[in-house]
């Protein structure tokens, strides 16, 4: 028997807790077929817990087992949030500091040990909580530094009153979250923060956890994710495998959305899903494949249902002239491009002796290096034409973007790089052809990378790049996410990453540049207190031109100084095998594993 097919004995359970059509229902004598969703991540996981985690693809299994308190309509376009553990949308104050939510009733954890046996209903007083481990030192969280700047008043005072003593009062009621009854919420900021509501409805920040769930397991509660989701974790093999099952006493939830009206492909997918409830799949199985080819091949071979983001290398077979090839048509394969809300880049580690620094030699030798780099080479060759070349660091799909804006992050001159280094003295000394410091010492950059076949070609036309300017570039190969670690330790001269967007906020991004960012999103510890000031100020602005032209500004002190070269936005090429149904690339939301269905009957025998 196929155990891709049929039920397997042991989760035969989770399978019959699942809604049938009528005239559909499974009897005893013939089990309905176990719905599977099958694919592969690029880069190894962190684990999963919210307050901890570090990298995208943690995120994403955590959006599919936690709950926020608000989501994103998977088909509105754009982006449209809407009530989820909430019974609707927060009540407001005028100067946006105070917000009130009411929780659904009857929403329970998933069943763990840590509950004795019980149902453990949501309540209040778990968002508190949830939102407090943030703030305590303990757990290191990456995304304090973004939370902070919420302002939620008492917060940073508990926070640091737990530095001091060496233990954080999770008891100790603060002005900024309360839970004024079992049932309703209470935020308070200490500014203006018109947005506040993107952050209440990323699960992967802030999913509900239980207190329980987390003192039972203390320091291994990366291992044991348990929320209110639709999901739960049944296995994990660390950068190799996880999987996720139903969870069966998820609440009733209803496929619900609202597409544009011509959105021709959304209004088909709302026809076909309406009021099917969720999850409709049984069980995901994701591996981790970080080489391009075997991932490729595990897509041809039937052995994943759902390509996300194919590999540049593999774009000229699937999608020539970004069409979907005949061959894989005939398959019924089907094809979604959809311009990422993204950046990618590389930092100079401005505390570096070599890279780093403020002064006018070091600032031209950053912009050299940055007017070098050809990313029209790098889009056009080494990612197939699945980018386009960024001119700062607002992501598509976000509310300031501006694809008319131009700038010296996107431009490619080698004759200005080149004259640059002559002027402040980055010249060959000693005759072996490369350039040296303006002291006589080697200039030599170590830039941080994988080796993976993606990465490769990318670093040998970059290299390129630098040969022509005589700069000599060092390439150390390692691993994800030991660098990660590194880079928030100050321990890496260059490295290059990238950075998605959850939220339609534009100014969010900008933290790589925020000095009270060091060694979370500010990998480079640029500091500069103009900057600061205007990161500062588009925080408390609402949507709007004004906004948009201190976002431009910041900007614009970024590109001056360099302390990040943005390279493209990449286009995510997502690929389905014909029994894969629902699909739609949201560009914020992470939790799409509830809205996709399999249709068993088109499986492969």
């Amino acid at each position: 028997m196929n155990p891709r097919t049929w039920a397997l004995a042991t989760s035969l359970c989770l399978a019959l807790a699942a809604p049938y059509p009528t005239g559909a229902q499974p009897s005893a004598k013939n089990p309905a077929p176990e719905k599977v969703l099958r694919y592969s991540f690029p880069v190894a996981e962190t684990g999963f817990d919210p307050a901890q985690i570090t990298d995208l693809y943690s995120a994403i299994v955590l959006a599919n087992m936690l709950d926020a308190l608000y989501e994103y309509d998977y088909l509105a376009r754009p982006a449209k949030i809407r009530p989820n553990l909430a019974q609707a949308l927060p009540e407001v104050s005028p100067d946006f500091r105070t917000f009130t939510i009411k929780l659904r009733h009857g929403i329970h954890f998933a069943d763990d040990p840590a509950f004795g046996g019980k149902k453990r209903e949501v309540t209040a007083q778990d968002f508190v909580y949830s939102f407090k481990r943030f703030a305590d030192p303990k757990n290191k969280s990456p995304r304090w530094s973004g939370l902070a700047e919420e302002k939620v008043l008492g917060l940073e005072e508990l926070r640091k009153k737990a530095e001091a003593t060496g233990k954080f009062d999770y008891d100790s009621e603060i002005e900024g979250l309360r839970a004024l009854d079992r049932y309703t919420i209470q935020i308070r900021l200490g500014e203006t923060r018109p947005r506040f509501i993107q952050t209440l409805a990323d699960p992967g920040t802030l999913g509900l956890v239980a207190r329980e769930v987390v003192e039972k397991y203390g320091e291994t509660i990366m291992e044991h994710p348990v929320g209110t989701g639709p999901f739960m974790l049944q296995e994990w093999k660390r950068s190799s495998k996880i999987t996720l099952v139903r969870n069966p006493g998820f609440r009733e939830k209803l496929y619900e959305a609202e597409p544009a009206p011509d959105d021709a492909k959304g209004q088909a997918i709302l026809a076909q899903m309406k009021g099917k409830r969720l999850p409709m799949v049984d069980k995901v199985v994701v591996t981790i494949i970080d080489q391009q080819q075997p991932r490729w091949l595990s897509f041809l071979n039937n052995e994943q249902d759902f390509m996300e983001r194919l590999q540049e290398n593999f774009a000229l077979q699937a999608v020539p002239n970004n069409k979907l090839a005949p061959n894989l048509a005939k398959r019924g394969i089907q094809v979604e491009q959809t311009p990422l809300s993204d950046i990618t880049m590389f930092y100079f580690n401005m505390n570096h002796p070599v890279v780093g620094g403020y002064t006018p030699d070091k600032v031209a030798l950053r912009r050299a290096i940055g007017l070098a780099v050809n990313s029209e080479e790098e889009v056009r060759i080494a990612r197939r034409n699945q980018a386009v070349v960024a001119q700062g660091f607002v992501a598509p799909n976000t509310s300031s973007y501006d694809p008319k804006f131009r700038s010296e992050m996107g431009t490619f001159d080698r004759a200005r790089a080149t004259a640059l280094l002559d002027m402040f003295g980055y010249v060959d000394r000693n005759g072996d052809g490369w350039r040296d410091l303006p002291d006589g010492g080697p200039l030599v950059l170590d830039y941080d990378t994988l080796s993976t076949e993606d990465y490769r070609e990318r670093d040998e036309i970059m290299k390129r790049n630098f040969d022509a300017i005589g700069v000599k570039i060092n390439y150390r190969v390692g691993k994800w996410p030991e660098q990660l670690r590194a880079s928030r330790a100050n321990k890496l001269m260059m490295w290059g990453y990238g950075l998605s967007a959850s939220a339609p906020n534009s100014g969010n991004v900008l933290a790589v540049g925020y000095s009270k960012s060091f060694g979370q999103q500010n990998h480079s510890r640029f500091k500069n207190a103009r900057f600061d000031e205007l990161y500062d100020k588009q925080g408390l602005m609402p949507d709007g031109p004004q906004r948009d032209a201190v976002i431009r500004d910041a900007v614009r002190i970024l590109v001056a100084y360099m302390p990040i070269k943005v390279r493209v936005h990449r286009i995510g090429t997502d690929l389905m095998q014909p029994w894969l149904q629902g699909y739609k690339r949201h560009p914020f939301a992470r939790e799409f594993w509830s809205y996709v269905d399999i249709d068993t009957s088109k499986l492969p025998q």
